[in-house]
């Protein structure tokens, strides 16, 4: 971190695209979770913790290691005292307040045997936010055994809503897999540049250039400059025109005629930040007041009304069977 550049930034990110992903697997999907919402009992709803707004109900904001952690109380509480909405921040990978979920699944049973002999739990979220790390997490917590479902950095790993996986013996606690689902349409070109950025959309749907811009923007308004020493620069930019070049030149990305690869340049530039190697942002502005008017403001069926609100927020008025 240094002192800001001399240079003026540019106060907003300019972008007028909208960036949307449905395949046909996630409207499968969303087919088939709609007729398991019959047969649970909690819905655990997994959202990256750096765009954490949403329309949720139980809701694990992943990945918490890589999220702004001053920022996680504040987000807690007004969840809390807005919808009443209960969150935790967990790191999958390193176990973080996994053992919570198990727990609040588990006292369904405890308080009520007849009507819980077991728990059976959805796991939702939209592509890319941990789902499956997390069903890994808590079987390996409960039942001390290893990977039950698939892993992977890119989005659409898990295609279809899998069986049950048993993640406690005593009570009884199965999690049902599910494949990320994004809403069918994101109405907000900079929502959508950010679930891009974060991994929830496949790199051959999103422009890797534009991405990189908005990463460039962010870290600038962060104050963030260690790419300059990263990339060779010699003072910070705000010109994606210029870092891209610098970072091809440093990682040696060149095409034939020894002309610079940019596409493999934002694609370095693009991972560096989604493995956390830049710090811990939060992208969603969660000031109190921005987080009140959000979580205060009336959301509409995504899927009825084409908003940009999250696909599960529609599912969860299905949640239980209670």
């Amino acid at each position: 971190m240094s002192a800001a550049p001399a240079f003026a930034l540019r106060p907003n990110f300019v972008y007028d695209k909208v960036i949307n992903w449905f395949p046909g697997h996630m409207a499968k999907g969303l087919r088939v979770m709609r007729e398991k919402m019959a047969s649970v009992d909690l819905i655990v709803e997994a959202r990256d913790a750096r765009i954490s707004y949403d329309n949720m109900n139980y809701c694990i904001l992943e990945p918490a290691d890589m999220a702004d952690e001053t920022k996680e109380q504040m987000i807690i509480d007004a969840f809390k005292d807005f919808r009443n909405q209960t969150v935790l921040f967990t790191n999958a990978i390193a176990d973080k307040n996994v053992r919570k979920i198990i727990d609040f699944a588990a006292d369904k049973t405890k308080q009520d045997s007849m009507k819980y002999p077991f728990v059976t739990v959805l796991v939702v979220g939209m592509p890319n936010v941990g789902k499956s790390s997390l069903i890994n997490s808590m079987r390996r917590l409960g039942v001390h055994k290893g990977k039950a479902a698939k892993t992977g950095a890119m989005p659409g790993v898990t295609r279809s809503v899998e069986g049950t996986i048993k993640v406690l013996e005593d009570p009884t606690v199965y999690l049902i897999d599910t494949p990320g689902v994004m809403v069918p349409y994101i109405a907000d070109p900079i929502s959508s540049l950010k679930v891009a950025l974060t991994g929830g959309v496949r790199y051959d749907v999103a422009d890797k250039e534009v991405m990189a811009d908005y990463l460039l923007w962010r870290l600038n308004h962060f104050n963030n400059f260690s790419y300059v020493d990263l990339f060779r620069l010699p003072e910070p930019t705000d010109d994606i025109t210029v870092l891209l070049p610098a970072i091809a030149r440093r990682i040696g990305a060149l095409q034939k005629g020894r002309e610079y690869d940019l596409d493999q340049a934002a694609t370095f530039f693009l991972k560096y930040y989604r493995t956390g190697r830049f710090g811990r942002y939060t992208l969603d502005d969660v000031t109190p007041e921005i987080l009140q008017e959000y979580l205060l403001t009336p959301r509409t069926d995504a899927l009825n009304k084409g908003r940009a609100d999250a696909v599960v927020g529609c599912l969860l008025k299905m949640r239980t069977r209670d």
